[in-house]
């Protein structure tokens, strides 16, 4: 008889008894009641083939290969990894299916066949997406299954390059308990998964639900066990959507991939510095650039102020793209370093395009957007401003200061505010340097933008 067992679907830590509390992550309310399966070790299996040299294993056999989506290529290291098996997480509605349908389309026409197996929706409605976003191939093969041991038997069947499973919390696997998407199967799934991609060389990708929270769904050890974890982000109700490595056994963590929803798929955004830059006149006040860094890609932002009377008694503030907490910081030092007044006055601050700026690098263009917005007078055309901002006043310089000029210069700004001490390249943008943000102020009040309120705050 066969008795209960609690296991964590954060690190599978067991225990005979339930607990409030995981053993092994520390983690609350994160252990599952499931029945253990009956486990036999009665017999050693023999070696699947015999150890060699390592300079005598063949490594053109881990080559990358390419889909054809060069943004999905390069964020994974080149392409998609024979033996190898990639977990693509995103949010529902997010373009998940859509982007790889479409990147396996394209991979049948380089290297084989490609298998989709769809457990969620019918081979109908898949069929109907692959008309509208442009991917019908003849070598790719479509599959609505949703056991495991019908997943395997269209793989010996079809003899793929490339599967596909949409998604790995709805396929199930027979004689283990639990339902689908529970501990036991995800584990199951995922190890049955791990094994055919070795056995066959072949490259697995597993589409994965997201928690509220935006984890990926299941247990932890998933993402332990493959080679590959991929976030697929956005807003859904922007058309902006990018493609970060949590995890990447073949390349660098640090790169990002930009695409666009559209009405015909995901389309890819080679240069997306441009939507990131409004179509608002140069005049307009509030307004200021910056270039912040998303992975090692250089993204030119900006970022757009508004201060206004406000008719309440506590002012509001309030922001898009950027961390609250931040920006209510870089405004106390605006108003206590700079000596542009805010008291009374209603603060919004938005970066265009629907972009996230994640690092500190913003904070001297949103000093200026802000007493710029004080002011109700416009920057100079073509400045940009990029530095981090400490409680002092202090301007500090940031990470990745070549690549940020650079990509400023290519767009055809003219003039960079940056901290003391950075490097000034003999072509490209003027650079003009300051200690703190009230000789920034200064440095940019000499370009142009004079008002008796920054003239006051400079005088202060």
């Amino acid at each position: 008889m066969s008795r209960t067992v609690y296991r964590c679907v954060e690190c599978g830590w067991m225990t005979p008894k339930w607990l409030g509390r995981c053993g092994g992550c520390r983690s609350w309310e994160t252990l599952q009641a499931e029945e253990p399966g009956r486990q036999s070790r009665s017999h050693r299996a023999p070696p699947a083939r015999p150890a060699v040299p390592i300079d005598a294993v063949d490594a053109s056999t881990a080559r990358p290969l390419p889909t054809g989506v060069g943004e999905f290529d390069r964020v994974l290291g080149g392409g998609l990894v024979p033996g190898s098996v990639v977990l693509f997480a995103g949010e529902p509605g997010i373009g998940k299916s859509t982007l790889l349908l479409d990147a396996a389309a394209r991979f049948t026409r380089r290297h084989g066949t490609a298998l989709y197996v769809t457990a969620e929706e019918s081979a109908g409605q898949v069929r109907a997406r692959a008309d509208r976003i442009g991917a019908l191939a003849p070598r790719l093969y479509l599959a609505a299954e949703t056991s495991l041991e019908a997943v395997e038997a269209q793989v010996a069947a079809v003899h793929p390059a490339l599967l596909i499973v949409d998604s790995v919390q709805t396929v199930c696997a027979d004689g283990v308990d639990g339902t689908p998407g529970g501990v036991s199967q995800v584990r199951e799934v995922a190890a049955a998964m791990i094994r055919l991609a070795k056995s066959h060389q072949l490259t697995v990708v597993l589409i994965g639900h997201v928690t509220k929270d935006g984890l990926i769904a299941g247990p932890r050890l998933l993402e332990h066990a493959v080679d590959v974890v991929l976030s697929f982000e956005g807003d859904r109700t922007g058309g902006l959507r990018l493609l970060r490595p949590a995890k990447n056994r073949f390349g660098t963590c640090e790169d990002v991939g930009c695409f666009r929803l559209t009405a015909g798929g995901i389309e890819e955004i080679p240069d997306p510095s441009l939507l990131f830059v409004s179509g608002s006149p140069s005049a307009a006040p509030g307004v200021c650039a910056t270039v912040a860094m998303e992975g090692t890609r250089p993204l030119v932002t900006e970022i757009q102020a508004l201060v206004a009377p406000s008719a309440q008694a506590v002012p509001r503030r309030s922001t898009a793209g950027l961390d609250a907490a931040r920006v209510a910081m870089t405004l106390a030092v605006v108003e206590r370093r700079a000596g542009v007044v805010l008291a009374g006055q209603d603060v919004f601050v938005a970066t265009v395009g629907g972009a996230r700026i994640r690092e500190p690098a913003g904070d001297l263009a949103l000093v200026l957007a802000v007493a710029s917005a004080a002011a109700d007078r416009p920057l100079p055309p073509g400045l940009l401003a990029v530095g981090e901002v400490g409680l002092a006043g202090e301007i500090r310089p940031v990470p990745g200061w070549g690549r940020r000029i650079t990509e400023a210069g290519r767009l055809g700004f003219r003039c960079v505010v940056a901290p003391v001490g950075v490097e000034v390249p003999p072509d490209g943008p003027q650079v003009i340097t300051a200690r703190d943000v009230r000789e920034a102020l200064r440095s940019v009040a000499r370009l142009g933008i004079r008002s008796a309120a920054v003239d006051a705050a400079l005088a202060g």
